[in-house]
């Protein structure tokens, strides 16, 4: 790990991961803003999650250089993870408790983040009494409670029905407007339409490398307006990603190889 690049929340360059028995992903360059929404987008096994492992410093790479900037970061899974013995409140203030936090503190400031995220009123709730949605919202308290300079988001939504992933959506946008200074949001998802709403800019990785095959800035602001689902404008930006992704995949004929 190094120091990210100056006026950089974090960057990859030339970044090489190397598995046994497939080629090796990359060399890839990235660069992350302070406070910029980045999603990524590929097919399975283009090497997205490894992205953001490698941002968590959860991997080290194979070649290249990984830059952080030593600040506070957020890990949200595909599933919520959640400690099915402990209540909401306690999962949630489980991050602050290990880095030393009184307990009082840790259970006063998961209080406030579980309200943040329209879950005031199921502190005392166990996972197995919550739903999909509601467990998912715990998670994201949980990844916010500690502040994040930098968090990351690995298809959190996916198993979500298409309502409650719009609401989550605008949840994760009104919580990051929220904040200043704003975090940068890495978000990895297989929805172009997610992609293009949720994030300033859209990344493509390349099926078979890892490598940036494209970059799509997002048109408009965030947080979204009301309505802009239907905005010719996101319309065409939709398409335009869905194109790159489609060039970025294996054809019919490697799939089956």
């Amino acid at each position: 790990m190094a120091e990210a690049r100056t006026g950089a929340a974090a960057s990859l360059d030339g970044v090489r991961v190397h598995y046994t028995g497939r080629p090796p992903l990359g060399p890839l360059d990235l660069t992350i803003a302070p406070g910029e929404i980045v999603a990524m987008v590929g097919a399975s096994g283009a090497g997205k999650s490894t992205v953001l492992r490698l941002l968590a410093g959860l991997e080290p790479p194979s070649a290249g250089t990984v830059h952080l900037t030593g600040g506070r970061t957020g890990f949200v899974f595909q599933s919520a993870t959640l400690m099915p013995w402990a209540d909401a409140l306690a999962n949630v203030a489980l991050p602050l408790e290990l880095a030393g936090m009184a307990r009082a503190e840790a259970r006063d400031r998961a209080a406030e983040a579980l309200t943040a995220v329209a879950l005031g009123d199921r502190l005392n709730a166990r996972p197995r009494q919550l739903s999909g949605g509601m467990a998912m919202r715990v998670a994201l308290a949980r990844a916010l409670v500690t502040e994040p300079d930098l968090l990351l988001l690995d298809e959190p939504f996916a198993a979500l029905d298409s309502v409650t992933r719009r609401r989550l959506i605008e949840d994760l946008h009104r919580l990051w407007a929220a904040r200043h200074p704003r975090p940068a949001i890495v978000f990895v998802t297989h929805d172009v339409e997610e992609a293009v709403y949720l994030a300033d800019r859209v990344v493509v990785l390349d099926a078979a490398t890892g490598r940036v095959a494209a970059t799509r800035v997002s048109p408009g602001s965030l947080p979204r307006p009301s309505g802009w689902r239907a905005d010719a404008g996101y319309r065409a930006a939709v398409e335009a990603l869905a194109a790159d992704l489609a060039e970025a995949m294996p054809s019919l004929s490697e799939v089956g190889r």
